[in-house]
């Protein structure tokens, strides 16, 4: 294996990263800036150098799919012995496996799922889901957070939790005890177990360091406390460590990540040398343009782009996120190539639940796409447990959902009664912040997903009006796609952090709100940090077009509620140059709209969307008169005479007859009877005002 041909085809600064001697070595390997390719050919080329022995190399990655694409890509260098790859918990397993063997003559049960016991330890409080209780311990686990320091540890952070901390830590406590009690451990107890085998036993240490002399470690930035010990165990006192990453996609410190262990590397690590690569062979000048300045951050050094110019990026308004939905379709089939593959294409959103409208907007449209992301909509535990409950029912689907629909809606009543506390006036409606704050907590989140149960559940009533209850699952696992990466040639939905190391050519970016990007429970000046860099991780998937979407009215439950657009998005809209698609964070909501839609009736793509939001716009504005006014000669809240859902979903429906009225959401048999014929009236009178 000739070693300057490894060097060719790099640019200095990769040529740098991958001769430099000095250890310990950081390198900081911007978006695009051919990371793994620099990871990979240094391995290769310090073992043609003879300055390492592959057989001693140990290469640490987060993913499976990361070792082996290492793994491949130093098979085709010729290496004679190949070096050891694969992810932290992997390698934690392989060191155990023998010390429990002969410890206990076998391998203990590993939890590959924690909800039953969790379930088992929460008991029969609903204020905390078994998941919501996971994702608790294992954010304490890789701070290496004890039960009794737990409560501290939330303060400290800032960190948002549904019930009093040290209930949750009680709760922490009495899990790990339930584990040792059933002998089990759990993938966190891997690595803490394979790093005390190390700091305890200085044969294994010996074995251990000698077998993995040389160490290097993908995605540095994403190594949470808990890690970092482990890989400090194995290096024990030698230089040879290698990490590479980048402290701008850091995006995992809700989870536990501690990025500062990259970002003060020669801190942590005194005499070490880091070496910066800044050029991007990705993303178009445009696109890098609205990167840097989504960061806004004068040290960050500006990435030379290698790719040739490409559109400036869009920012689109719409009136609803219906309407978005429906537009972000449009444009995902303007921008696909006769003959070229969907697979060119991205829809990235901030969170799994604002998925559901955009993958009903691109089924109805025929466009093919997948889900990505570790948890499924029908893999989430309340959804799975919910259609479960469903399979054994034998009753018509159009019974169930409306029980559902009024269980939901008590539940939610509940909840939000908890939020305000007692001695509150529950007479007027929910407030737009008290919904939000109902959305950020786990009941908010459980709710949101049996709503969009019941949505899926009209859905299939619309086309199966006779549908059984028992066979409500199967339709829906057969409509919404599965998150199979052999999928055929599909445009791709994912959530921001699903996307991260990921790239397309076309990126559609919806659902830009303030509540969303960032998210609402940001609160502290380290998460509103964070949220910066998962949206400056969204823009540079994009290679050449990026499109970015907000909607000014946005549905939580039956209420339609005001969006502003993310205060993020003015600094992309400074980037692009372009007045008519610029955020303007000081306008009202109605201006902005309207702003929007001049932008939008400008692009042929979407006018037909911008038409469509006038008309729903108009019967919305027509019903909320009339039921209003029928409200004030009765003395009651609006909401009574119709439900808000309802009053939506009318404006989206158009109905044209009473049968078709009668299937609307929230659209219950008494207000038809009543109400029926003067609602179809004003129907048709809000669409003739509208040409």
């Amino acid at each position: 294996m000739d070693a300057q041909r490894i060097l060719d085809g790099l640019d200095p600064a990769q040529r740098r990263a991958v001769t430099e001697t000095t250890h310990p070595l950081a390198i900081l390997a911007g978006a695009g800036s051919g990371k793994t390719r620099v990871l990979t050919r240094r391995i290769a080329y310090r073992c043609a150098t003879g300055d390492a022995d592959p057989r001693h190399v140990l290469a640490v990655t987060f993913t499976r799919k990361a070792a082996a694409e290492l793994d491949s890509r130093l098979r085709a260098f010729g290496l004679r012995d190949l070096p050891t790859a694969g992810t932290f918990h992997a390698l934690a397993l392989a060191q155990l496996r023998p010390i429990w063997q002969a410890r206990s003559g076998g391998m203990p049960t590993v939890l590959s799922r924690k909800g039953r016991l969790l379930g088992n330890v929460l008991g029969n409080t609903r204020r905390m889901s078994p998941a919501d209780l996971a994702s608790e311990i294992e954010w304490a686990r890789a701070r290496l957070v004890t039960p009794d320091h737990y409560a501290d540890a939330v303060a400290r952070h800032g960190r948002p939790v549904p019930v009093d901390p040290e209930r949750i830590a009680d709760w922490y406590r009495r899990y790990q005890q339930e584990k040792r009690r059933r002998g089990v451990v759990d993938f966190d107890d891997m690595l803490s177990e394979a790093a005390d085998v190390i700091e305890r036993n200085p044969t294994v240490a010996s074995a251990q360091r000698w077998r993995f002399r040389h160490l290097f470690v993908d995605e540095y930035q994403d190594v949470n406390p808990l890690q970092e010990r482990l890989l400090r165990a194995w290096l024990g006192d030698r230089p040879d460590l290698c990490v590479v990453g980048d402290p701008n996609q850091a995006i995992y410190g809700w989870n536990g990540a501690d990025a500062d262990l990259l970002r003060r590397f020669q801190v942590h690590h005194p005499g070490a040398a880091v070496v910066e690569l800044t050029d991007s062979y990705r993303s178009s000048p445009q696109i890098l343009a609205a990167a840097a300045r989504v960061l806004d951050d004068p040290r960050t050094l500006a990435a030379v782009s290698h790719r040739p110019d490409g559109p400036v990026p869009s920012i689109v308004g719409y009136r609803s996120d219906l309407d978005e939905a429906n537009g972000v379709a449009r444009a995902v089939r303007d921008n696909h190539r006769p003959g070229g593959a969907w697979s060119r294409q991205a829809v990235l959103v901030r969170t799994n639940a604002q998925a559901a409208l955009l993958e009903t907007a691109l089924r109805r449209a025929s466009i093919p796409y997948r889900m990505k992301g570790n948890r499924k909509f029908l893999d989430e535990p309340d959804v799975r447990d919910l259609l479960d409950r469903l399979t054994r029912l034998r009753e018509p689907l159009s019974t169930t959902i409306a029980d559902l629909r009024t269980s939901v809606d008590l539940q939610r009543e509940a909840a939000l009664a908890d939020l305000t506390g007692p001695g509150a006036d529950t007479s007027e409606p929910p407030t737009q912040e008290l919904l939000e704050s109902l959305h950020d907590t786990a009941v908010g989140r459980r709710l949101a997903a049996f709503d969009e149960v019941i949505r899926l559940g009209e859905e299939a009533l619309a086309t199966d009006p006779g549908i059984d209850s028992s066979a409500f699952p199967d339709w829906l696992r057969t409509v919404l796609l599965d998150d199979d990466p052999t999928t055929a040639d599909a445009v791709t939905i994912a959530s921001f952090h699903a996307a991260k190391g990921l790239e397309w050519e076309v990126v559609h970016l919806a659902g830009l709100e303030d509540g969303f990007v960032p998210i609402s429970h940001a609160r502290t000046p380290e998460a509103q940090d964070e949220e910066v860099r998962l949206l400056y991780v969204a823009v540079t998937r994009a290679a050449s077009v990026l499109r970015c979407s907000w909607a000014a009215t946005r549905t939580f439950g039956e209420a339609a509620v005001t969006r502003k657009p993310s205060p993020f998005l003015a600094r992309i809209g400074a980037a692009t140059r372009q007045e008519t698609t610029r955020a303007q964070p000081a306008l009202d909501a109605a201006t902005r709209v309207d702003s929007s839609r001049s932008a939008l009736r400008r692009d042929p793509a979407v006018a037909a969307a911008a038409e469509d939001a006038a008309r729903v716009r108009a019967v919305e504005e027509a019903i909320r008169r009339w039921r209003d006014e029928q409200a004030r000669k009765a003395r009651v809240r609006p909401s009574v005479v119709l439900a808000d859902r309802a009053v939506s979903e009318i404006a989206k429906a158009l109905p044209a007859d009473l049968d078709t009225l009668g299937r609307v959401a929230g659209m219950g048999p008494v207000a038809r009877e009543r109400h029926g014929r003067t609602i179809l009236a004003i129907v048709d009178g809000a669409v003739a005002s509208t040409g």
